[in-house]
This record gives C-alpha cells, structure tokens and sequence, in this order.
C-alpha cells in the first residue's frame, strides 16, 4: 500500500516534490513511528508530524531526516528533476 509522491510541475526547476510525503512513505516503509525519528534528529514528536505536513524543509534538517532513515532524499530529488548520478 505504498503511496507514490506528490509530483507537480513547476516554472523554478521543472518538478516539485513534496518532502513530507516522501519522509512519511519511507517511514511507513520502514514501520518506524514518528516518535522513534524525533528522538534521532532531536525534535518532539509532534515537530515529526508538521514536517510530515510540509511540501519543503530546510536542507540540514532533511539531511539528518536522510541519516536518521538510511534513505538519501537528495538523490529523490536529483532523479525527479532528471539529473542521474556518476557511478
């Protein structure tokens, strides 16, 4: 039941991805409640779920949100916008 994420074209880069929606999918994905990532990236819990909410969030917070999961959402958005990695 994995939900896909919010897509959307936009006149700034081409593509918007909403962040909450891929934070909350890797979560559910890996069966860890919203308390479990507060306590890794030293928030309350209720902190977890107006990020959830959000469309954007400051890069060095998804960048302990991406360590704190074992999930790069970098990368999530460098394949949206069409760019592919140097292997």
């Amino acid at each position: 039941m994995d939900e896909k994420p919010v897509l959307t074209r936009t006149e700034e880069c081409g593509v918007k991805l909403h962040i909450g929606s891929l934070i909350s999918s890797e979560l559910r994905r890996q069966r860890r409640p919203a308390a479990w990532l507060a306590q890794e990236i030293g928030c309350d819990r209720t902190n977890v779920y107006k990020i959830l909410r959000k469309g954007s969030i400051d890069t060095e917070l998804l960048c302990r949100i991406s360590v704190a999961l074992g999930h790069d959402f970098f990368a999530d958005f460098q394949n949206a916008c069409g760019f592919c990695r140097d292997a």
